[in-house]
């Protein structure tokens, strides 16, 4: 059985940057600045990351993709840590990274629309614009 179908499975932090994407020393570096919660560590000091790590990591991932700041993202974990009183704030941060993403996907749906018109311009592979007319 691989650690993978084991429910119960604890990941080390190779076992982890395989799965993720992420290197060794960036799941240090989140773990160093608060980005990670606790992450358990075995008798021996190793570092043993759980399945909520790891969902917790591909959370943090579609943060890093809206363009959220790494500061924001440390700010949303620690409010997180700080309980329920926070749930106003954090959703909050996130209705505001949401309004970003908006912004962002309409800027790009802008540029696209350019580039389909410049495309055009240059025709088709056999040489014809798309009204059939050669360029």
């Amino acid at each position: 059985m691989s650690v993978i179908e084991s429910s119960a499975a604890h990941f080390t932090i190779s076992e982890v940057a395989a799965l993720t994407g992420l290197s060794a020393h960036t799941l240090r570096w989140y773990e160093r600045i608060g980005l990670m919660p606790h992450v358990d560590r075995s008798h021996t000091g190793q570092r043993r990351f759980s399945q909520r790590d790891l969902d917790w990591l591909a959370f943090v991932g579609k943060l890093r993709l809206t363009g959220m700041p790494v500061a924001g993202m440390v700010r949303y974990a620690e409010l997180i840590r700080e309980g329920d009183h926070t749930r106003d704030e954090r959703r909050e941060l996130l209705e505001s990274t949401r309004r970003d993403v908006l912004a962002r996907i309409g800027e790009l749906q802008d540029a696209l629309a350019v580039l389909d018109i410049k495309i055009g311009h240059y025709g088709t592979t056999d040489g014809t614009t798309s009204g059939g007319s050669t360029s």
